[in-house]
């Protein structure tokens, strides 16, 4: 069950000429998180990605990336359920929402009960004034830190090398609820799980986080430069 430690408020977004845009309090409309990562990936990760639907041809790639964001939003979901009710509910018959369902289960089983304490928000919004804004999938206590934690579907397990941007995500929402809610958040967590329930995590700390903090406002500048 959420504990309602911040007074967190929904922000409404919109879509304007294919740039996701957040309308904060004051008004003042800002990029996603998610747009300035996209705007700004390294050509070397955006030729990766252009190599990779050469290779699987433009109509594969399209129902790959559509069915891993249906299988995604379906896994958030169940977890979403959980956050809310400690109980995430039966998938009933539909192999894909049984599929999503056991890999939302094999994170709640595996790493947020033994792990999370107090979860104090889902599907939160978060904002940096007059520069960005996002939806974290939650904001928990991980360990005895309050955190902010991610959870994430793949079509198979990443390397570490892979998930960089995740980590950026994780840094901007803590920087974000830090200058918001006067915190001192300084932990993030990824938790995945793939369509073969092959599980991952990753939490980034101390001089890691640090550091992966600095490359996102690096990032931030890049876009608005």
């Amino acid at each position: 069950m959420i504990t309602p430690r911040f007074p967190y408020q929904k922000l409404s977004r919109e879509t304007l000429e294919g740039s996701r845009k957040y309308a904060l309090p004051d008004g003042q409309r800002v990029s996603s998180v998610t747009t300035i990562l996209e705007a700004t990936k390294s050509a070397e990760s955006k030729q990766a990605l252009n190599n990779w639907r050469k290779r699987v041809g433009a109509q594969k790639a399209q129902q790959i990336t559509t069915e891993a964001a249906s299988r995604g939003t379906r896994m958030h979901k169940w977890l979403e359920n959980y956050v809310c009710d400690d109980a995430m509910g039966e998938p009933g018959s539909n192999p894909y929402s049984q599929q999503s369902h056991k890999m939302a289960s094999g994170i709640v089983e595996n790493f947020l009960t033994p792990n999370v304490t107090e979860i104090y928000g889902t599907e939160v919004s978060l904002y940096y004034p007059g520069l960005y804004a996002g939806t974290t999938d939650c904001v928990a206590n991980w360990q005895g830190e309050v955190s902010i934690l991610d959870f994430k579907q793949t079509n198979k397990p990443k390397k570490t090398e892979w998930v960089q941007d995740y980590f950026l995500q994780l840094c901007a929402y803590a920087l974000a609820h830090n200058e918001v809610y006067g915190t001192n958040i300084s932990q993030g967590v990824i938790l995945m799980c793939s369509q073969e329930y092959e599980l991952q995590h990753w939490v980034i700390a101390g001089a890691e986080f640090e550091a992966h903090t600095q490359k996102w406002i690096q990032r931030v500048d890049d876009f608005y430069r």
